[in-house]
């Protein structure tokens, strides 16, 4: 049994395709097959159930690719010891992170990080919450950036900043009115959601889960982006919540139209999310500094919040 037969098995399990994994391990599909035999060979079972497609672990092969994972981040921990005797660090760090975090921190953060390690790669993916989570699991990416907690046993949450929530509202609505507001304010009948790929509708619909009226919205508009929501009420319609960082690049007339919560506020926690095993812990450590320089300091605390879950 030899470490690289562990990482193909890994792969094929990862892709569920011979031919896929054999191109991700940048060996021939025979090559790989073949070390995929051999191992079968040596442990007596057969690992995947080749009948089916795509491809299948089979019972025990499950058991036995869990703890292929287990190992090869163990192994890996000792290119790590090595590294962390070195001052400079290097090499690559996959991130999924979901797309209500991504414009308003990657930019900045990545700037800063890039300056200070440029021996690291960064490979950054917008992703939905569940594939981010899916993806951890499977070794695909180093870590993620996502609202939590995700309740997940496999997977660890470095909390990293807490985001108020706050209403947009157009001028024709009713709350443009008021100063502040309180949740019960919120009517989830004439407020625009995002879908529900990152968490964040559902954390709106519990800020309005005190008022739902029989009114109903002239139409409805799905989309994943912030910017989208902004725009429809800058044309005019209803209101919807948005994540405090998503006001950063707007004008003096967009602010206008912003309402805050009373205290405590609504909020979301924002968090690293990371394998129990995880591996690459000193450029985690990095990336973490340089989002906890970009946000402001008042969100490094949940006091006086309302943190929702997504």
């Amino acid at each position: 049994m030899t470490i690289t037969q562990l990482e193909y098995i890994v792969a094929v399990d990862t892709y569920r395709s011979f031919v896929i994994a054999a191109e991700k391990c940048f060996v021939t599909q025979p090559t790989l097959s073949m070390q995929v035999q051999k191992l079968e060979d040596t442990l007596g079972v057969k690992l995947f159930d080749r009948s089916k497609q795509p491809v299948t672990p089979t019972e025990i092969g499950i058991e036995i690719i869990e703890q292929a994972r287990i190992v090869l981040a163990e192994s890996e921990k000792i290119r790590e010891i090595i590294s962390d005797r070195h001052d400079e660090l290097s090499g690559e760090l996959k991130i999924g992170i979901i797309a209500t975090i991504a414009p308003y921190i990657m930019p900045k953060a990545i700037s800063g990080f890039v300056a200070k390690h440029p021996q690291v790669k960064l490979v950054i993916q917008e992703l939905a919450a569940k594939e981010i989570a899916q993806q951890l699991k499977l070794g695909t990416l180093d870590c993620g950036i996502m609202s939590t907690p995700l309740r997940e046993a496999l997977l660890t949450e470095l909390p990293v900043c807490y985001e108020n929530f706050v209403a947009y509202v157009s001028k024709n609505n009713k709350l443009y009115k008021k100063k502040n507001i309180e949740p019960e304010d919120i009517d989830i009948e004439e407020t625009f959601l995002l879908n529900e790929d990152d968490g964040m509708r559902e954390q709106v619909r519990n800020i309005c889960r005190h008022r739902h009226s029989d009114t109903r919205a002239h139409f409805e508009y799905n989309t994943h982006s912030v910017d989208a929501l902004k725009r429809l009420i800058d044309q005019g319609n209803g209101a919807t919540v948005l994540p405090e960082l998503a006001l950063t690049e707007m004008s003096d007339k967009q602010l206008g139209k912003v309402r805050y919560f009373r205290s405590p506020e609504p909020a979301r926690e924002i968090s690293i999310v990371i394998q129990k095993n995880f591996l690459k812990r000193r450029m985690i450590e990095a990336l973490k500094y340089e989002i906890l320089e970009v946000v402001p300091k008042r969100m490094r605390s949940k006091k006086k919040k309302d943190v929702l879950a997504p």
